[in-house]
C-alpha cells in the first residue's frame, strides 16, 4: 500500500521540523496543512520536503483534517497516517499503523496502555468520552480521543463530517464505525511535555457533548 502522512499545522515551527526529519525514514510523502500558522510553520515545513498546503486564516484541526484529506483524495496514496504536529506522537510508533494497515480500515493509536505521563484532567477526560463513544458506536476503543491514527483511502473518499475543531476526530470516528468499517487499536507512547496544549479539557468536552447530543453525527456516504 502507498501510505503518506498527514500534519495539520498550527504554530508548530519549533516541533516540526524534528518531526519531519524522524517520520519521513517510515513514509514516502507527507502533508503538511498549515492552519493560518503566523510562526513560519510552513517554511520549516518546505524546508523538510513535506507537501504543504496553507489556510490564510486559523479554521481549527477539523477544517485543516478536511483540507488534508481533500488533498490525499486527489493524489494515489491508499491511505493516510495523522500525526499532532506538537511532537506528542512518536514517529517510531508508525511502523505499527503499518503493519496494521491491511487488516483494517481504521486504526487508532491507544495511549491506555501506559497513560502514566497523561496529565489527570485529560486522562480523565479522555476515559470519560472514550466510554461514551464506545457505547455509542457499540464497540470497545479505548482512546478514542487520540488523533494519531491510520484510514484508508476506501474511508476518506465517503467520509462526510460537519465540525471544525477538536471534536472532528470523535466524529470521524463515529461515522467511521456507524457504516461498520473496521476499526482497530495499537498500541502507542503517551508523551506530554510542558508546552501549553490547543486543547482545553472543559471547551472540548462540552463541544463533544454538544455532538453527541445534537446528532445526527458525521457518516461516510457510500457512493
Amino acid at each position: 500500500m502507498k501510505i503518506c502522512v498527514l500534519i495539520p499545522a498550527y504554530n508548530e515551527a519549533e516541533h516540526l521540523d524534528t518531526l519531519l526529519a524522524e517520520v519521513t525514514p517510515f513514509v514516502q510523502d507527507v502533508i503538511v496543512v498549515d492552519d493560518g500558522s503566523e510562526d513560519g510553520s510552513s517554511q520549516v515545513a518546505s524546508a523538510r520536503g513535506a507537501r504543504v498546503v496553507r489556510h490564510e486564516q486559523n479554521l481549527g484541526k477539523g477544517a485543516a483534517l478536511r483540507t488534508g484529506f481533500d488533498y490525499v483524495l486527489k493524489g494515489d496514496w491508499d491511505a493516510v497516517i495523522t500525526m499532532d504536529g506538537d511532537g506528542q506522537h512518536d514517529p517510531r510508533d508508525v511502523p505499527g499503523f503499518l503493519a496494521m494497515a491491511g487488516n483494517a480500515d481504521v486504526v487508532i493509536g491507544n495511549r491506555m496502555t501506559d497513560p502514566r505521563n497523561m496529565p489527570l484532567v485529560r486522562l480523565l477526560t479522555n476515559k470519560g468520552m472514550s466510554l461514551l463513544i464506545s457505547l455509542l458506536t457499540r464497540q470497545k476503543i479505548p482512546d478514542t480521543q487520540c488523533g494519531f491514527r491510520l484510514m484508508t483511502r476506501k474511508v476518506l473518499k465517503n467520509l462526510v463530517f460537519a465540525t471544525s475543531n477538536f471534536e472532528s476526530e470523535s466524529e470521524i470516528l463515529i461515522a467511521a464505525c456507524k457504516d461498520k468499517y473496521t476499526v482497530v487499536s495499537v498500541p502507542i507512547q503517551t508523551i506530554y511535555r510542558q508546552e501549553k496544549s490547543k486543547i482545553r479539557p472543559v471547551r472540548d468536552a462540552v463541544r463533544f457533548l454538544k455532538l453527541i447530543l445534537k446528532g445526527p453525527h458525521g457518516r461516510t456516504k457510500k457512493r
